[in-house]
């Protein structure tokens, strides 16, 4: 089959199919999504011929063989750790959710990690009705969602990006303010879900109330954090920062995502779209921060 491989840099080659294992099915892709994760910190010693991926969506060509739902021919959208930049992906039963007839698949391959990651650590954060919520690079894919997600629970939305072009569309995503990294703010903010860690990440911790936490998603900066205990003690903050992971199997968190998608509730904020033939255009743009939210390529 033919894949996404790195040889040295992005390319289209032919790779082995894969071997689905009982519990996984066999998934004929259609589109798949990047991130920057997985561009930006590559493994630097993976396998020649390796598939990398976190995100696709496609068609069952293959049921699980131990019995597991969905049936061949079902649509479906998927989650793994790799494998995802092919035409043919072997997935884990637990790790995908079916897509209703008329919802684009591309879409949907723009859920899986960034949307779950933002419902996630948005939940972790508890209530937030009625609670300032800063987002840390608002602009990017995770944080496109987290913006919508924090709306929909009723928080007030405080959306930090790193230009005023940027930060365009966000208001009407649900951000209530839109900032230029979050050093500016002066009053306190309950929750942090921070995509950018350096910086930002220590400047929000010092924003945070009594009861506040942080979730340190990512790090976008590709700076360490520094943060001033003591400058920290003088602010009277006792808030906290939790290093947040996504917790597998996320298939239920997939499946209430495609339908928040399906019925118009959520929108998957595709910035960059076009054929698989142009995934280092695509990777380039997305490390660039030239593309606002998701980057998704489609499959013949």
């Amino acid at each position: 089959m033919h894949a996404l491989i790195y040889d040295p840099g992005l390319t289209l080659g032919v790779v082995p199919d894969p071997v689905p294992r009982p519990s996984q099915a066999l998934v004929k892709v259609t589109a798949i999504a990047l991130n920057f994760g997985e561009i930006a910190f590559r493994p630097p010693n993976a396998r020649p011929g390796h598939v990398s991926g976190w995100d696709a969506a496609g068609v069952v060509v293959r049921a699980a063989a131990d019995g597991s739902r969905p049936a061949a021919g079902t649509r479906v959208v998927t989650f793994g750790w790799s494998g995802a930049w092919a035409e043919l992906r072997a997935v884990e039963a637990a790790d995908l959710a079916i897509v209703p007839e008329g919802v684009d698949l591309g879409l949907t391959a723009a859920l899986p990690v960034a949307g779950v990651t933002a419902l996630q650590a948005l939940r972790r954060l508890g209530p937030v009705a009625d609670r300032r919520v800063l987002i840390t690079g608002a602009s990017g894919g995770v944080g496109r969602y987290a913006v919508q997600l924090a709306a929909r629970a009723g928080a007030y939305v405080i959306a930090s990006v790193g230009s005023p072009a940027r930060g365009e569309g966000l208001p009407g995503l649900g951000a209530s303010e839109v900032v230029i990294g979050p050093a500016g703010l002066r009053e306190r903010v309950y929750g942090v879900l921070d995509n950018v860690g350096g910086r930002q990440l220590a400047e929000a911790f010092l924003l945070l109330e009594d009861d506040g936490v942080v979730q340190a998603i990512g790090m976008a900066s590709r700076e360490p954090t520094t943060i001033d205990f003591e400058e920290a003690r003088v602010r009277s903050a006792r808030g906290r920062i939790e290093n947040f992971t996504i917790s597998t199997p996320l298939g239920a968190d997939l499946a209430h995502l495609v339908n928040l998608l399906a019925t118009g509730r959520l929108d998957a904020q595709v910035g960059w779209r076009g054929p698989w033939e142009r995934a280092a255009e695509a990777a380039a743009a997305l490390l660039a921060r030239r593309v606002r939210g998701k980057a998704v390529l489609d499959l013949p």
